[in-house]
């Protein structure tokens, strides 16, 4: 293993999020930020509660989870993307340096990012509304799964797409109108019979589930099978992965 290599590439990574502070943390907290505000502290002051939680309670894991996800998938896209638009991947795929160790350096940073990210959305909860956390250990463990996951999946997307046109496509056509629909607002179990069931084939609705049920013990579905969802995502998206380096996908011309 490459050590050095995974390195150089992980801190290249980390020192564009270091660049790009103001785009890459302070406006996606400042957006969450809003979110609290206005359904946290002025709409949820007049609703019941859901499950036993208040509502500006319940939404923090799907407000945590919604900036999880569109970051992950974002810092892992652009990281492959860009050197592939300059043409510098050529340099990185010429170099000592496995598939295996290119996939865990930027999948490491874009994961490392979202995951400050979403501690640092976590924190700024604290100040809005009224704050536990049952499963510190199992939130901790939902909050990584899920960032490596998607993670992987913007690799994909940063792999497939040739302009920047497509690599803004499947975040804002479907990954954040997935999240919004993922019970990030609401408990399923609100919903009519007919749309609950649709609901289920939303990857989504699992990992807000079972995130949410690290914070307050209960949730739509049972934790186990949201983190079964959740592995079973993450395995195909390694699955793709492998397949892409193996044949040069949108890598070699």
């Amino acid at each position: 293993m490459n050590f050095h290599a995974i390195a150089a590439i992980y801190r290249f990574e980390m020192a564009r999020t270091q660049r790009t502070l103001l785009q890459s943390v302070i406006a996606p907290v400042v957006s969450t930020s809003l979110y609290f505000v206005v359904f946290g502290s002025a709409i949820g002051s007049h609703m019941n509660e859901i499950g036993g939680v208040s509502y500006g309670s319940f939404i923090v894991p799907g407000l945590i989870m919604l900036g999880l996800l569109t970051q992950s998938v974002s810092n892992a896209s652009f990281g492959i993307y860009f050197p592939r638009f300059v043409g510098t991947i050529y340099e990185l795929l010429s170099a000592p340096v496995s598939p295996i160790e290119t996939v865990i350096a930027y999948v490491g940073a874009a994961a490392t990012k979202s995951t400050l990210l979403a501690l640092i959305t976590l924190a700024t909860a604290a100040f809005f509304v009224d704050l536990r956390i049952d499963h510190p250990v199992w939130m901790i463990g939902f909050l990584l799964l899920t960032a490596i996951t998607f993670s992987l999946f913007g690799f994909i997307i940063g792999i497939w797409a040739d302009n920047f046109e497509k690599l803004q496509l499947i975040p804002l056509l479907i990954i954040t109108p997935l999240t919004f629909l993922g019970g990030s607002f609401y408990s399923i179990e609100m919903l009519p019979p007919f749309w609950r069931t649709v609901t289920l084939f939303n990857p989504v609705v699992y990992l807000v589930s079972g995130f949410r049920w690290s914070f307050f013990s209960t949730s739509d579905l049972a934790v186990g099978v949201s983190l079964g969802m959740t592995l079973l995502f993450m395995f195909a998206c390694i699955g793709i992965v492998y397949w892409i380096f193996r044949t040069g996908y949108r890598l070699k011309r």
